[in-house]
């Protein structure tokens, strides 16, 4: 289907990027480090681990040959953080079910798969396929919880891996299911993923799937809601007994529901704050592995509207998310959905993600990992009160240092055009996208 040209968007949402200023707060530094749960801390570092083996893997498979000279990964340093004087050569010797090198006649070193890897690409290609019905949903629920029931291509391409996407979902598979959304083009040649049809079924958040068993409603009308979102707390956080009235609280008032209409929520209020917290929820629950980086997250605040210091209230509502600060990029687990530093329930691309680590011998640079604390001497009164006043300013913690090199995360490297926020980095501006 031929892409449409339209104007562009007078909606504020699309205009030019506003830069703000990055300030840093211990305050955020003590809600973060004095809350970190081990099991899921370990789940990190595993996801560390396998995102740089999927990188290689998924630049192998864009060669014609699937195989590539090892001097040309050199330019891919940042993505797999191997920074000099690092050898690449030795991580890839790490894992040599997966991959080979060898020498031609001149003495280039090449890499490419070993017939088990090409084996295992072929597998994922087969999976995500097996897996396009949901994701198809998933896309369309993104898109059904957006302001204005559009979504810019490069945005959904956070996503990719985590919601199973093909890796050139923007060049067919986006195409392929125009009763469900179509691509349009601004003058600026700038892609947009555009609802077509409302589907009533699929506006049924997963939690009132879970509270109230109902999976599919015809004519279900989204609106205001009352039900207590999951929480899991570490076994050895003994503060919940000291907030339970708050918790209790907070979790009988009402909300809207992501897929209802909220133009006319005030930002700043409890109600606007706790329908950021299901948008959060339902986004988290669409993932493989209901966990995201947050900067991908926190670049849908406009679209999903939702607050600017959407980090203070993942951190703060931590029953029911956990936010690890470890490594370049921060993640946010939906708690819920892990046992330890398991996931619960595994999809396929899961346990193949799982069945590619377990056949690599990197395991990554020995890391301290802390260990819970009680927080003895910390004390949050405004736990369950609003945090998304009109501000500029998103809290950061400067203080955060690893023994070692960590590894980034693959997520969509391959897509260029997508910026991220690299705490390196987040001290000089914030592009709000």
């Amino acid at each position: 289907m031929a892409n449409q040209l339209i104007k562009p968007f007078k909606n504020p949402q699309y205009l030019p990027s506003v830069t703000r200023f990055m300030t840093t707060s211990k305050r955020v530094q003590d809600r973060s480090q004095q809350k970190r749960v081990h099991a899921l801390e370990i789940a990190v570092e595993k996801h560390k681990i396998a995102s740089k083996i999927l990188f290689l893997l998924e630049l192998l498979k864009q060669e014609p040959e699937q195989v590539i000279p090892i001097r040309s990964l050199d330019q891919h340093r940042r993505q797999l953080n191997l920074p000099k004087p690092h050898k690449i050569s030795d991580f890839i010797r790490k894992s040599p079910k997966l991959f080979e090198m060898y020498k031609d006649q001149r003495g280039t070193t090449w890499v490419g798969l070993t017939a088990k890897g090409e084996e295992l690409v072929e597998e994922e290609e087969r999976l995500i396929a097996e897996n396009e019905g949901k994701a198809v949903e998933h896309v369309t629920r993104l898109l059904m919880m957006s302001v204005n029931k559009i979504l810019p291509l490069d945005k959904i391409a956070h996503f990719r891996r985590d919601l199973g996407l093909p890796y050139d979902f923007r060049k067919h598979w986006v195409h392929k299911y125009p009763d469900c959304f179509r691509v349009l083009k601004n003058e600026d040649d700038v892609e947009f993923l555009k609802l077509v049809s409302w589907n009533p079924c699929w506006s049924v958040t997963e939690v009132e799937k879970k509270v109230t068993g109902i999976t599919k409603a015809e004519n279900h009308v989204p609106g205001r809601l009352s039900l207590a979102f999951p929480m899991k707390f570490p076994p050895d956080y003994k503060k919940v007994y000291r907030y339970g009235g708050q918790i209790e609280n907070f979790q009988k008032r009402e909300y809207l529901s992501p897929y209802a209409d909220a133009k006319e929520l005030k930002a700043g209020s409890v109600e606007f704050d706790k329908r950021a917290i299901a948008v959060m929820h339902e986004v988290l629950s669409f993932m493989n592995e209901k966990r995201l980086i947050t900067d991908h997250l926190t670049h849908f605040r406009r679209e999903f509207v939702m607050p600017q210091k959407l980090m203070r209230i993942l951190l703060k509502h931590f029953g029911i998310f956990y936010v690890s600060e470890r490594g370049k990029r921060f993640s946010v687990f939906l708690t819920e959905a892990y046992d330890g530093s398991e996931l619960i329930e595994k999809c396929p691309l899961v346990v193949w993600k799982e069945k590619v680590v377990s056949l690599t011998g990197y395991r990554g640079r020995k890391k301290r990992i802390e260990t819970f604390d009680d927080m003895d001497d910390f004390v949050d009164n405004d736990l369950f009160e609003s945090d998304s006043e009109d501000e500029n300013t998103i809290w950061i913690d400067r203080s955060l240092k690893e023994e070692d090199d960590t590894m980034s995360d693959v997520e969509d490297e391959l897509v260029t055009q997508i910026s991220e926020m690299d705490i390196g980095e987040v001290q000089k501006a914030y592009n709000d996208t």
